[in-house]
Parts: structure tokens; C-alpha cells; sequence
């Protein structure tokens, strides 16, 4: 089969079937998902193999610090902890208070209610406090919030984020949106900048991957701070 007569429904057949070969369902994740749909949260997580990438990338680093923008029901956040030594931390930063309750509540479901610091409100003005509290240096960074301040974001990524360590920036493909360099979509026009900002930053080496999936289509910006 082409790649042009490729459709959704077999997107989501791939994800199924790999999900099913190699992802065994976590405790309490599944929960998670259950109960941000519960509680009308945007059903915009990561898909389960997504999360098992997330994962694994922290793994393969070592990480045990990861820093989160972007929290929503915490499924992201639940595999990163998953990921993580004993007495590792993930700190997550949410806008929106339901969903900092929902999250919290599915890491207590979950069991790793002790690993994971839940900060609230807009992330451009939580990221000096975690900066000032000493919380980093991070192994991890993923920028998952809204798209318009990614460019903020990232520089407090830079900031916050080891040499070695790695950035990630998620959606930035956005349905191939994001080669539509003269839209006013203000969140296209956030990911265009950031793409630019990495792009012109020496201390990074980056690529960016096209994913398709159950998800739709979309992709993800890798960064590693160089040493």
C-alpha cells in the first residue's frame, strides 16, 4: 500500500497492534485516561506507545529529574515516573487548576503520588520559582502547553536543563501546519519560532520527527544540550 493511500484507520491499527505487542498496560495508567475523559479533559495525552517512548528516553539517559510543561491529566507525566530510580522527581507545570486536581489524583491512584511535584499556573511565571528553589538541574525537559510561548519555554529549558540532557518539544508538525509561514494560527506561529530558536542556538543539537498515529498527525522536536 502507498504511503498516499494510507488513512487514519490504519494509523490507529498499527498503534493498536504495537501497543498490544509491546507496551503491557501500567497500573493505574489506564485509570488516568479514564478519569481526565471523567472529568472532561481535552483528550489530547500522548498515546500509550508514545508514552512508552517517553519512557524509554528517559531511561536511556539516566534521567532522574524531569521537568514537565504541560501536565494536563498526567498520563505524559505518570510514564516519565515510571522511568525513574527510586528517588527521582518529575515537576509538572499546569495552567489550569481541574486539571492539576484530576492529575494529582491519578498519581495517587498510581502510586507515585511522592515522586511527582504538581506546580500551578501559567508556566512562564512558575519556571523562575523552580529555577530559584534549586529544584534542577533536570536530566528532561518536555514542552507539551501551549504552543504561542514555546519560544519561553525553551529558553527556560536551556536554562534548567543539564548539559547532556535532553529537550523535547511535542507537536510541532501540527497536520503540516507548521509549513504555513505566513499564518496568524498564533500556535503554528509559536512552533515556526521555536524551530528557528534551535535552529540558531549552538549549544543544541536537534532534529524533528513527523509522527502519525492514533493520534493524528503531528510531530516532536528532539534537542540534547551539548556538554
Amino acid at each position: 500500500m502507498s504511503p498516499t493511500s494510507m488513512s487514519s484507520e490504519i494509523w490507529n491499527a498499527v498503534d493498536d497492534y504495537f501497543t498490544a505487542e509491546l507496551v503491557p498496560e501500567q497500573a493505574g495508567f489506564q485509570k488516568a485516561l479514564d478519569a481526565s475523559d471523567a472529568s472532561n479533559l481535552p483528550a489530547i495525552s500522548v498515546s500509550a506507545n508514545q508514552g512508552k517512548f517517553l519512557h524509554l528516553l528517559a531511561r536511556m539517559i539516566g534521567a532522574k529529574k524531569v521537568l514537565e510543561v504541560g501536565t494536563l491529566g498526567g498520563y505524559s507525566t505518570l510514564w516519565f515516573a515510571s522511568a525513574l530510580p527510586a528517588d527521582g522527581t518529575v515537576v509538572t507545570l499546569e495552567f489550569e487548576p481541574l486539571h492539576a486536581e484530576v492529575a494529582r489524583a491519578n498519581f495517587r491512584d498510581a502510586g507515585y503520588q511522592d515522586m511527582i511535584e504538581v506546580r500551578v499556573g501559567a508556566a512562564l511565571d512558575s519556571l523562575p520559582g523552580v529555577e530559584a528553589d534549586g529544584v534542577g538541574p533536570f536530566d528532561l525537559a518536555f514542552i507539551d502547553a501551549d504552543k504561542q510561548n514555546n519560544p519561553g519555554y525553551f529558553e527556560w529549558a536551556m536554562k534548567l536543563v543539564r548539559p547532556g540532557g535532553v529537550i523535547l518539544v511535542d507537536n510541532v508538525v501540527r497536520g503540516g501546519q507548521v509549513l504555513e509561514a505566513e499564518t496568524a494560527d498564533r500556535d503554528v506561529q509559536g512552533v515556526r519560532k521555536v524551530i528557528a530558536m534551535i535552529k540558531a542556538d549552538p549549544r543544541v543539537d536537534a532534529t524533528a520527527l513527523q509522527i502519525v498515529g492514533s493520534k493524528g498527525y503531528d510531530g516532536v522536536a528532539i534537542c540534547v544540550v551539548k556538554p
